[in-house]
């Protein structure tokens, strides 16, 4: 079944046996306590609140036990059978046997029918109470599988974004040793420098790599560096224009090296030279960044992971709770990336 469920009923139990001890006897007419001297009273209670503490301690042990073994979701009429016959089967006999002992020390005449009534006694308040500890066995047993959905969805969601997080490196070199192999094929100086700022790059996502949020001045702060990169391969044929005022890169928060693949996606997919230029813009409106550029196809495209943009999608839904948004049309590419404002948090 699992883990055991602890129930701390050190208080209901001293309360309880103490109740029993003196109601019941009373109740029942098995015990009358007038014309009794106070140490008699005192004995015959001590003698009740035995029986009443054997009752619940031994109700209790086989309750305990059972539990380990049956589940009310999946053999609830086992239980019920088995409950039943435990409180009756062990409370019965006992309650019997230790009242025809009370009548014998007292050298007094058995009254079955009085035995008989307290037995029935006994046996309903057993039922009763053992019904009270199955519903706060159950209500237990609630809380823990919602504690545990919840660490099993976190642990879900933490494994997956782990997961998507190793997916970035692969994605990420694939691309830029694209770029430094045709460097090294035409431009063996700008090569050296490449891979210098490569290096720099790598840096900023291992030290993110972690992090499940950045401000978005961080994360454009480190674009300008991958622009930077790009620029010793395209020169001036690629331009990335911000739309937004300084202010907002203090504002939100945006899950690292998101913009990157943005960008990243564009440069890959398109044409980029002096003759078709590759312009991408960067803008702002309410809690969500656009990052677009009019589509120039490429003649031929290398072979593509075609990780990018789903593992993005799934990142901004662990991270953010929502989704990124793509609008493909014939002469137009825009990504949708969802941000959180940092009064939010």
């Amino acid at each position: 079944m699992g883990d055991k469920i602890k129930i701390n009923d050190v208080v209901i139990r001293i309360i309880g046996i103490q109740f029993f001890g003196i109601v019941i006897p009373n109740a029942t007419g098995l015990f009358d306590n007038t014309d009794k001297s106070i140490t008699h009273i005192m004995l015959a209670y001590g003698f009740f609140m035995l029986i009443a503490f054997l009752i619940w301690q031994g109700n209790r042990f086989f309750l305990f036990r059972l539990q380990e073994k049956f589940d009310w979701f999946i053999h609830p009429i086992q239980k019920v059978v088995v409950l039943l016959a435990m409180n009756v089967f062990y409370t019965a006999p006992l309650v019997i046997c230790m009242l025809y002992l009370w009548y014998k020390m007292n050298s007094l005449p058995v009254d079955w029918v009085v035995i008989q009534i307290t037995t029935v006694v006994c046996v309903i308040c057993v039922i009763f109470i053992t019904h009270v500890y199955e519903t706060v066995f159950l209500i237990k047993q609630r809380e823990n599988d919602i504690v545990k959905g919840e660490q099993l969805e976190r642990a879900k969601a933490q494994a997956e974004l782990e997961a998507l997080k190793n997916q970035i490196d692969p994605h990420f070199m694939f691309n830029s040793l694209n770029s430094l192999s045709y460097l090294i094929e035409h431009n063996t100086s700008e090569a050296k420098k490449f891979t210098e700022s490569l290096a720099e790059v790598y840096r900023y996502i291992l030290s993110n790599k972690d992090q499940t949020l950045v401000i978005l001045e961080d994360e454009l702060t480190f674009l300008d560096k991958y622009i930077a990169m790009l620029d010793l391969r395209f020169k001036a044929a690629l331009q990335v224009d911000f739309s937004f005022q300084d202010t907002v890169k203090s504002e939100f928060l945006i899950p690292p090296i998101s913009i990157f693949i943005a960008v990243e996606n564009a440069v890959k997919h398109n044409e980029i030279s002096k003759t078709k230029p590759l312009v991408v813009e960067v803008k702002q409106f309410g809690d969500w960044l656009s990052i677009s550029n009019k589509k120039v196809r490429k003649k031929s495209l290398l072979h593509s992971s075609k990780i990018g943009l789903k593992n993005l999608d799934e990142r901004f839904k662990i991270i953010v709770g929502k989704g990124i948004k793509i609008s493909n049309t014939e002469r137009w590419f825009e990504l949708q990336l969802p941000m959180l404002k940092l009064h939010s948090q």
